[in-house]
């Protein structure tokens, strides 16, 4: 079936008129007509009988019309779809994070972002570096948020630096070495509360022992999360090595105290990443200036 036929066709049965829908189409009245006769032609029915000095619907061409406008309505929605993801109006962006930036940065990014662009789905997963940056290679992501320490980088990731923070040795308010001075050593003999194997920040703190050749902690308590690593010291147990985006809150409010290690500071890294060589979506791109714009 013609569908340019039907088109115009139901421009016809809508104005009613062959003179009005050559107007609106910005063609010929006897182009219409020629059109018109060729799409009844084709179907082998007629749409339009004569009435007076004009022409109407015959029944099946109501019926037709009835049917077509799904069509044209149908048209309508898929081009201003098509229209809305060029313009970055619509679609999804995966975002795949480390848990630092999962849980205290991306929130308010994200915030800002849907609020300006509430149909473009954010889907977002938190996971460890080496599994966030797999991802990102192996196209299961769009973007990658990292937080951490100094690491290898693997060669496909296009990496961007957004700021610097911290680190910071926490403890319980009432432990011995909160708010004290000691070395490096010596924080190193109390047990810690880490993540898993695989997370930054558990990387860079066996990395500082070995720089400064002390024997690095034991490892007490694991969790998955920061904020139960978090929780566990703050109940008066072990001490933790973490962002100070993180606890700061908390050791502002004393539910956490800060321990100084001597000749000890150490900044980390808060990265956007994408893969390398590629050029970014609108969509991706738009993301990308929300974040930086927020800075």
């Amino acid at each position: 079936m013609n569908i340019h036929g039907l088109k115009l066709f139901y421009q016809v049965a809508t104005t009613g008129s062959f003179t009005k829908a050559a107007e609106l189409l910005r063609i010929s009245q006897p182009a219409v007509s020629s059109q018109i006769k060729k799409f009844e032609h084709e179907i082998g029915i007629q749409l339009f009988k004569q009435q007076g000095r004009g022409v109407v619907l015959t029944e099946f061409g109501e019926a037709l019309a009835e049917k077509a406008k799904n069509l044209v309505t149908l048209e309508e929605h898929i081009t201003s779809f098509i229209e809305d993801y060029r313009l970055a109006k619509a679609g999804t962006i995966h975002i795949v994070a480390t848990y630092l930036p999962a849980n205290f940065l991306i929130p308010k990014w994200a915030a800002t972002f849907k609020g300006a662009n509430e149909d473009v789905n954010l889907v977002i997963t938190t996971t460890n570096t080496k599994d966030a940056f797999e991802q990102l290679i192996q196209y299961k992501a769009d973007i990658a948020i990292y937080g951490g320490g100094i690491l290898e980088r693997p060669e496909e990731v296009e990496w961007e630096e957004l700021f610097e923070d911290e680190l910071w040795f926490v403890v319980a308010p009432d432990h011995p070495y909160a708010n004290q001075y000691i070395s490096l050593a010596d924080m190193m003999k109390e047990p810690f509360i880490m993540r898993e194997e695989g997370s930054s920040m558990r990387e860079h703190l066996f990395s500082l022992c070995q720089t400064y050749q002390v024997k690095p902690p034991k490892i007490a308590l694991q969790f998955n999360g920061i904020n139960e690593t978090i929780r566990s010291v703050m109940a008066g147990y072990g001490a933790n090595f973490i962002s100070s985006i993180a606890v700061r809150e908390y050791v502002d409010s004393r539910q956490l105290a800060r321990v100084y290690v001597e000749d000890v500071h150490i900044n980390h890294k808060i990265a956007i990443c994408t893969r390398k060589n590629e050029k970014h979506s609108v969509l991706v791109q738009k993301f990308i200036e929300t974040v930086k714009n927020s800075l």
